[in-house]
């Protein structure tokens, strides 16, 4: 039998509960479909929208063909010297003739990855992704299944690449979440690399362009990442912004223009820097809950988060927070000092802020044939209840 205990618990910082209180924040509303808006350092999520929807990723899906290339550059299976030749797909699919982001790069040519890095991130270059992708996996394809591989890996359950570009094809997908994943494992792995996000301009074969994120030029602390256009789904964007030591991450899509979009995730960011501000629930180790055990020499454990738990909560709000510990009953001895054995949910009203693991502060060993036996009669009763 397997069930889920709840141990629910009131902290209340701050005001009166707020029945009903929706996913989104009471009080704000975004023009964006879907939207996701975490604090970096805690996770809290500030806001959040339809995150889980699945869409295109469209020119979201360089950030995934960055990932894996910086992984290559870390591992050395490349270096930001090596070349890859400019073939005639790479020229006709994403170059000059295709009419779509390009860098340039004539056919036929060799370039450097660490030009082509330059080509991706700076001008949403098309071509510089085949090159990549045909580079390092010998086809787009196989480089493409490598891209939902990795993802997998790095915790984005719902993400699937078809190609290393973003252009329309019929299996990729993306959620919110997953970007942020993304954007938030970028960031904290790869901070050389990270940093060519906020570069102003690129020039190849004497072409020189823009960035084409419009926050960068906005000093409102933005330094990066990526914009995105699909048909289907509308105007995207992942944004990350950085304002008195305190960095937010953004998602967002379903906008309807390219000035739509702009404009809209720098409301949001706006509003996230302003609004909130970091409360402390727990210290590290501190107990936040007790797991009742089955068939040991103690009846009780408690449980700790391993680390200290802050959370980003607004400033003037009518929320309470509260927070629930959560695990699966019951637990049997034995069990270990140190154990996972479930996780604690924060949240305001009813908007989830943050989920962080529990572990046992102690051990508990096997109890006697006696207390096993009476435990065991104790579960029959409690599952018949």
């Amino acid at each position: 039998m397997l069930k889920m205990l709840l141990i629910a618990m009131s902290i209340g910082f701050y005001g009166q509960a707020v029945q009903g209180q929706p996913a989104e924040v009471a009080g704000f509303e975004t023009k964006a479909k879907q939207a996701l808006l975490i604090e970096e350092d805690t996770g809290t999520v500030l806001f959040s929208k339809q995150e889980d929807v699945p869409i295109p990723p469209a020119s979201l899906a360089k950030l995934m063909t960055m990932e894996v290339v910086f992984s290559a550059l870390e591992s050395g299976e490349i270096s930001a010297e090596t070349t890859f030749p400019v073939s005639e797909n790479a020229w006709r699919t994403g170059g000059a003739p295709s009419g779509t982001s390009t860098m340039f790069a004539a056919v036929k040519s060799s370039v450097s990855v660490g030009n082509l890095i330059q080509g991706v991130i700076v001008q949403a270059a098309n071509d510089a992704c085949i090159v990549l992708a045909e580079g390092l996996g010998g086809s787009e394809a196989k480089f493409a299944g490598r891209m939902t591989d990795r993802a997998k890996a790095l915790g984005m359950a719902s993400s699937v690449f078809g190609n290393a570009t973003g252009l329309p094809d019929a299996v990729s997908q993306v959620t919110m979440r997953d970007l942020l994943t993304l954007a938030r494992h970028i960031h904290r792995t790869y901070p050389q690399s990270y940093s060519l996000y906020s570069q102003e301009d690129f020039e190849w074969n004497k072409i020189r362009q823009r960035n084409r994120n419009p926050l960068l030029r906005l000093n409102m602390g933005v330094d990066g990442m990526a914009m995105g256009y699909a048909e289907s789904s509308g105007y995207a964007i992942v944004a990350t912004m950085v304002r008195d030591n305190t960095r937010l991450f953004l998602a967002m899509s379903g906008l309807t223009s390219d000035k739509e979009r702009a404009e809209e995730a720098r409301k949001i960011l706006e509003w996230g820097a302003s609004t909130f501000e970091r409360r402390k629930l727990f210290e590290k180790g501190a107990v936040v809950g007790r797991a009742s055990v089955y068939g040991g020499d103690a009846t009780h454990l408690d449980l700790v988060s391993h680390e200290p738990l802050d959370v980003f909560v607004p400033v003037e709000a009518g929320g309470r927070i509260s927070a629930k510990v959560l695990y699966n009953w019951p637990l049997r001895a034995p069990i270990a000092a140190g154990t996972q054995v479930g996780t604690l949910q924060v949240f305001d009203g009813q908007r989830l802020l943050r989920e962080v693991p529990v572990e046992t502060v102690g051990s508990v060993g096997q109890g006697t044939l006696v207390s096993r036996a009476r435990d065991a009669l104790q579960e029959l009763l409690l599952f018949w209840l």
